[in-house]
């Protein structure tokens, strides 16, 4: 008895003590089952009080300021809270019960199937600009640009996604060779990559000395993942057809194990645009063992293999005869559909990570890497023959309105209507690929080997990572990061023959040289090709670099600021394999060492005018290495380096005004950035180009230097909850994308083994292309009490322009071979006159719906119907540079009607839809 009446008194002191402390308590729930949640994040805006919930979903803060706060609930998976709360002198505020809702934003980044990965064009880099659904957060301007535009292109702030880090566990996803994330590592399993963390522009990161185009970490520790089971099936006409895809988490056991385990698949027959089949595997694994309370290792593998038809940009005169769904790439053969071009990759990685609390105030995360695997891009090879495009210039009929000839370099206009018109007729009832006809041209010279073969440019790499990350709490107001990072790749580069079509081999020459010119290899020449042969190109790429960053973040009560630093270090080298014909003395053995050191520092500060309001700043200036397919211009046949190749100057500055209230979230951002010394490499065909003046044209491979860009502008993002069902967000970005400089231009030209400098390319003032420049939405959503939601946007896109040639801004565009023709400055400016496309308006919905089954089983559906009115619009498109003087472009608009040359573009999807059905238990 006088046990139980001493416990009885200690446990009503403790509750009269409780109840005397000024602070709040909660028991967070899901909104759904009604179980508490573990391990929710329960802050108070501009304080330092944090906390996880415990195993019943609990928190609670003592000694909070008294009066009004902002108390911050927050989870993966979940929709973000922002309460009010009214802090009283001595008492303990107690809300109850919490319910959180699962957040549909990402649901939206799961079900949806447009990731960036599916948008890269092989044809343009200036299509390579697009937002990542990815890199969506709770931010309403963020969302819109992933969720409503991304289908137009638009990237934010118009940055190349280059100049983001993407990490997995802390390890670098962006590819040495062009600096890019490698998305297609982890396509499909989107929701084994669920778990993020994304900054904005250059604001701090835990993980990464960030750049410009912000940073985005993708946790993959199996603990992390929310216990249970998720199986879905989607159906779209996008990119591909249906989508399968489970994933099961276990949660941490009582033996200190965990794991989770995701596979998906992707397929069909035809995507939206023809001829577009579409296969793709992924499989995911992650285990844990937690050995102690501070130390745990986890091993994660992800293996994703994709295999995809990819479609032709075209010009308005192919648009215009068949259609904007039109792809040249394809043919029938025994009733199948057989794409010539087709992206083949599979790149498994597998990383190995140690998580180590060495005190309650410092962790050290490390993870080593390795990635291998293949990429390989298909196309059609072929001598001795015509070319087997279906739209070659000389199939379409602009060829023959557009005639001319020439006598003693004299051009005369000789259009040929009738000729015209039977190309047309021609193109118009055969406009795909004649499988057939391939075939009989190579069993007719079945004794000389094919004339036309299909062939793959293989990337097979080899990756070793290593990461070391440390944060570590110094002391109350002061958080410090740091990290090194270090990548080790080695990338096989060759042609790998595919396909014979039908003849017995293949005769390893080229076709616009001279002699030995026309050897590959002269180590190896007249080689005969057999499939699975390498042949053509063969080389090696090795490169290295080192990253370090550290950061430190000072917090106080009505100011927060972070100061970072970074030094990088780029080596790559090139080693031929083949000693090419038009290089023989600089294309076999090993290229110079090419070393590249870099540094970077930023700063910024958020200024705390309430709990509610705040300004946002935050500035950069880095250097950064160029990628190496920059380094080496013309890889695939010499040692050479770019001219005058230079590090790349970064600067950039951001301020913010932020609103944040329970019902009314805004941030309104004004921005400034810009990259100094820039180089872009480009391969294309051009006639009468270095030496030659021949009409047949020549490949070459062309290097702008010195290339400077600026962007400017502002993004606004509003979002107001009117009622507890009712929202609507408005968002807008204004931006000022130009080109900033005057390029030099040099180009590298097999048949004369030689790099001709053709001087300043007049290029400042021309806008950068590949993505609107303004953009606009307005949006409604209606979330019912009984887990159906529906919503509406509406969105306006323009500033869209583009991607001008750059070597017809030279003043080697005025020299022509005609002597009878006089330039006409007018008509120039005209021809040189960047197109700009027409504005671009969707109207998008979307929606979903959940229904509860005996308590733990959950069904949702999810589904949108994007572009409504089925629009028709231009997401990109580049000026052909065969055309690269003055006399051409006045030959090719002497007919007033299609160009045989003219620019070709990227069409948007028209109405699209997706409807994904998905059950969780």
């Amino acid at each position: 008895m006088k046990k139980i009446v001493l416990s009885t008194l200690f446990v009503l002191q403790g509750f009269f003590a409780f109840a005397q402390t000024t602070g709040v308590t909660a028991k967070v729930i899901d909104a759904k089952t009604q179980k508490p949640l573990q391990s929710v994040v329960a802050s108070i805006e501009n304080t330092n009080f944090t906390q996880l919930t415990n195993d019943s979903g609990l928190f609670s803060f003592a000694s909070v300021p008294v009066g009004l706060q902002l108390l911050k609930i927050k989870s993966d998976g979940f929709k973000e809270l922002l309460l009010q709360i009214d802090i009283v002198s001595g008492k303990m505020l107690d809300l109850g019960l919490i319910p959180m809702e699962i957040d549909q934003t990402i649901e939206q980044q799961i079900s949806l199937v447009t990731l960036t990965e599916t948008e890269l064009s092989d044809e343009s880099s200036s299509s390579e600009n697009t937002a990542s659904l990815l890199q969506a957060s709770r931010d309403a301007f963020l969302q819109a640009a992933a969720f409503n535009f991304g289908q137009a292109r638009f990237s934010v702030r118009g940055i190349d996604n280059e100049y983001a880090n993407t990490m997995i566990n802390g390890i670098s996803m962006n590819r040495m060779s062009d600096g890019r994330p490698q998305f297609g590592v982890w396509g499909g399993l989107n929701d084994a990559t669920r778990n993020q963390e994304f900054t904005n522009g250059s604001a701090p990161s835990d993980y990464v000395f960030s750049g410009i185009a912000g940073s985005q970490e993708i946790n993959t520790r199996a603990s992390v993942y929310r216990k249970g089971t998720r199986l879905s099936f989607l159906n779209t006409n996008t990119n591909y057809s249906f989508r399968m895809m489970g994933t099961y988490a276990s949660g941490m056991d009582a033996d200190g194990w965990a794991y989770t385990i995701s596979a998906g698949r992707r397929w069909a027959h035809q995507g939206y645009f023809e001829g577009t089949n579409y296969s793709a595997n992924s499989l995911f694994a992650s285990v844990e063992k937690k050995i102690n309370d501070n130390h745990s290792l986890n091993f994660t593998t992800m293996f994703a293999q994709n295999k995809r038809g990819k479609n032709s940009p075209n010009t308005t005169e192919v648009n215009n005869l068949v259609g904007e769904k039109y792809n040249s790439y394809w043919g029938w053969q025994e009733g199948e559909r057989r794409n010539s071009r087709f992206k083949d990759a599979e790149e498994p990685l597998m990383m190995l990570s140690h998580y180590w609390k060495v005190n309650s105030k410092t962790q050290i995360n490390s993870t080593i890497a390795y990635q291998t695997g293949k990429i390989g891009n298909s196309r059609f090879d072929f001598i001795r023959s015509n070319n087997p495009d279906p739209i070659y210039y000389r199939n379409l009929p602009s060829y023959y309105n557009n005639l001319h000839v020439y006598v003693n370099n004299v051009s005369t206009f000789q259009p040929n209507p009738a000729a015209a018109q039977g190309a047309q007729d021609r193109f118009v009832t055969q406009p795909q690929i004649d499988w057939r006809n391939i075939y009989k041209i190579n069993k007719e010279n079945i004794a000389n080997g094919s004339r036309i073969v299909q062939y793959e440019d293989r990337n097979d790499e080899n990756l070793i990572t290593l990461n070391v990350n440390l944060a570590s709490q110094l002391s109350d107001n002061i958080f410090m990061n740091a990290a090194v990072n270090y990548q080790d790749s080695r990338t096989s580069n060759f042609k790998n023959m595919l396909d014979l079509l039908g003849g017995a081999y293949f005769n390893e020459t080229g076709t616009f040289g001279s002699g030995s010119q026309n050897y590959p290899d002269l180590n190896n020449p007249n080689r005969v090709v057999g499939v699975g042969d390498k042949y053509g190109y063969n080389y090696n790429i090795y490169a290295s670099r080192l990253d370090a960053f550290t950061q430190f973040k000072f917090n106080y009560k009505k100011i927060d600021f972070y100061l970072a630093q970074s030094f990088s270090r780029s080596v790559y080298q090139r080693e031929g394999l083949y000693k090419n014909g038009f290089w023989p003395n600089n294309s076999f053995g090993n290229s110079d060492v090419m070393v590249f050191d870099n540094f970077g520092l930023k700063g910024g500060f958020t200024y705390k005018l309430s709990g509610r309001h705040f300004i946002d700043f935050n500035g950069l200036y880095m250097t950064k290495a160029p990628n190496h397919r920059d380094v080496f211009p013309n890889a695939r046949v010499n040692n050479a380096i770019t001219p005058n190749i230079l590090n790349e100057t970064i600067r950039g500055l951001d301020v913010s005004y932020i609103i944040k209230t329970p019902t009314f979230k805004a941030r309104l951002t004004g921005y400034f950035n810009e990259i100094v010394n820039q180089t872009e490499i480009s391969f294309y065909y051009a006639d009468e180009v270095g030496t030659n003046s021949s009409a047949d044209g020549l490949f070459v491979a062309e290097m702008a230097t010195g290339l400077n860009k600026k962007n400017r502008g502002g993004e606004l993002g509003m979002e107001w909850q009117a009622t507890s069902t009712i929202k609507f967000t408005a968002v807008g970005a204004y931006g000022e994308y130009t080109i900033n400089s005057n390029p030099n231009i040099a180009l590298s030209i097999d048949n004369s083994a030689s790099i001709i400098d053709y001087g300043k390319a007049t290029l400042s003032g021309y806008k950068q292309s590949g993505m609107p420049q303004q953009a606009y939405s307005f949006g409604f959503e209606y979330r019912d009490p009984k887990f159906w939601w529906i919503g509406v946007n509406a969105n306006h896109l323009e500033g869209a322009y583009v991607d001008v040639a750059t070597v017809k801004r030279t003043t080697a565009y005025y020299t022509t071979n005609d002597q009878n023709i006089v330039v006409d400055q007018d008509k120039a400016n005209k021809f040189l006159e960047q197109e700009k496309f027409n504005p671009v308006r969707l109207v998008n919905l979307v929606g979903g719906k959940s229904w509860r089954i005996s308590g733990k089983y959950t069904v949702g559906l999810f589904a949108n119907v994007n572009n409504v009115f089925n629009v028709s619009y231009k997401t990109g498109g580049f000026e052909q540079s065969r055309n690269s003087n003055y006399q051409q472009d006045s030959e090719d608009n002497l007919s007033g009607g299609p160009l045989v040359f003219g620019p070709k573009y990227f069409m948007g999807y028209g109405r699209t839809y997706m409807a994904n059905i998905y059950l969780t238990f």
